[in-house]
């Protein structure tokens, strides 16, 4: 049985829904908030995920970031390395999915030069009569990134689980090859 902990940064603009889904995750979606303040800086929860098929675990420590352009530059010194990436846009905002290239430029230098898995998230799945980014686009765009694509309603509850066990086995895969590079490196 293997415990691990990972930093997971919980990024994208604001009213996307950054902080509706880490309030499901957090309740396992008892809690849907309807009135949410807007994040000036940065929220932590902690969250263990169990990995199907093991007997491990992963705590995610999900750091939740203010979106709003006048908090990140603040919110940034709080970020340290992540060990995984959640960027989160709203599917009813074109904008909001442009603007996820400007997120993952921010977030590089905190990698240490490393890739760090993780997952884009297009959130308020419930509004698609006014969808603007179609999931073709968004999955196209999340590979090219190295991360997988996720779309969800916080309101509605519907896929976010997907997303808490897509963070989890990206960061348990990643302890096994390593964990095997180093066993690779002893003799016999």
């Amino acid at each position: 049985m293997v415990k691990l902990r990972a930093r997971c940064l919980l990024l994208g603009d604001a009213a996307v829904g950054k902080s509706a889904l880490s309030h499901i995750f957090y309740s396992d979606g008892t809690l849907f908030q309807k009135n949410y303040s807007m994040t000036t800086g940065v929220e932590l929860l902690m969250k263990c995920v169990n990995i199907p098929e093991t007997t491990d675990s992963v705590e995610l420590y999900i750091i939740d970031t203010a979106g709003k352009e006048t908090f990140v530059e603040a919110c940034k010194k709080m970020w340290g390395e992540p060990s995984l990436l959640c960027l989160v846009f709203d599917l009813t905002s074109e904008q909001s999915f442009a603007n996820c290239s400007r997120w993952m430029e921010r977030v590089q230098p905190h990698c240490r030069g490393l890739h760090v898995p993780g997952v884009l998230v297009g959130n308020k799945s419930d509004l698609s009569a006014r969808r603007e980014v179609q999931a073709s686009v968004a999955s196209e765009w999340a590979q090219s990134q190295g991360l997988d694509y996720h779309e969800t309603s916080a309101k509605e509850l519907e896929n976010c689980d997907a997303v808490l066990l897509s963070l989890a086995r990206a960061f348990h895969s990643l302890y096994q090859e390593r964990r095997e590079a180093v066993q690779n490196l002893s003799p016999g």
